[in-house]
């Protein structure tokens, strides 16, 4: 009997797939027997963690802002295994400027990064799904993106915001015409990258943050959640709870002056 028989053959694509997470995940998907397509800018990274991730993965130069790249990753994708199961829209970048310092370039870029490289992912495989008649899309979303930790993280924040809106709103949009296509968000919390290092203006090296969790351990979840498809997903235990506590608070403004939006004085 297969240990992952959910996970067997499953074609997965996942962008952002370079280093990180998007690295991590196609490693264990492709130890648990799928088929990975690795999706992002650098050629030689993208070619070392395809190696590292299965014998028989596919590595795609892709720039996940731009459509026609988006779109030539499925065709791709669909040239060599003939399908795809999963679609994983990884790819993204953080920044470090406040709310009153940010500029239209800083709060596009976000937008684009963030928001509509995965947009232009769900909207170029979901033809195919449909015609599938099943299929799954995972979107990685932020514990940002639910909660203000991070008022230096403002636009990051706020385009992740808006990520979790079309998600869900294109969860309900499949519900009934198209049952077999599942659509779920999985929220990190801080991970040991080099994503603070790669935002936009700079930032903390994200891999000495107290508390970070590890690729692989973050990986792990998003591969159980491919295995076991759910709506909503975090990866740190306790944070759901975190996030109920701050919507149900009567005072959000005073919820936010407490740990852990405020690390108590010396």
């Amino acid at each position: 009997m297969l240990r992952w028989p959910t996970m067997k053959d499953k074609v997965v694509v996942i962008t952002g797939a370079s280093s990180g997470i998007g690295a991590a995940l196609a490693k264990v998907i492709g130890e648990r027997g799928a088929k990975p397509v690795l999706a992002a800018r650098r050629e030689r990274e993208l070619g070392e963690a395809a190696r590292a991730a299965a014998p028989d993965a596919l590595a795609v130069v892709t720039d996940a802002t731009k459509r026609a790249d988006v779109e030539s990753l499925v065709h791709a994708a669909i040239d060599r295994f003939g399908h795809i199961d999963v679609w994983v829209n990884n790819a993204g970048r953080g920044i470090t400027r406040s709310v009153a310092e940010l500029t239209d370039e800083d709060f596009d870029e976000m937008m684009l990064v963030n928001v509509k490289s995965a947009l232009y992912g769900m909207q170029a495989v979901l033809p195919h799904f449909r015609e599938l008649g099943r299929g799954h899309i995972v979107n990685v979303s932020s514990m940002l993106g639910r909660v203000p930790f991070a008022p230096q993280r403002s636009a990051y924040s706020a385009a992740k915001h808006a990520l979790n809106s079309l998600t869900a709103n294109l969860r309900m949009e499949l519900r009934e015409p198209h049952p077999g296509i599942h659509v779920s968000v999985v929220h990190p919390g801080v991970v040991a990258t080099e994503f603070g290092l790669n935002a936009l203006h700079g930032g903390v090296d994200s891999r000495q943050m107290p508390y970070a969790q590890s690729p692989e351990e973050v990986a792990a979840v998003i591969a159980d959640v491919i295995e076991r498809p759910r709506a909503d997903v975090y990866t740190r235990p306790g944070a759901e709870q975190m996030i109920i506590g701050y919507y149900s608070a009567e005072d959000m403004g005073h919820a936010e002056t407490q740990p852990p939006f405020a690390r108590p004085k010396p």
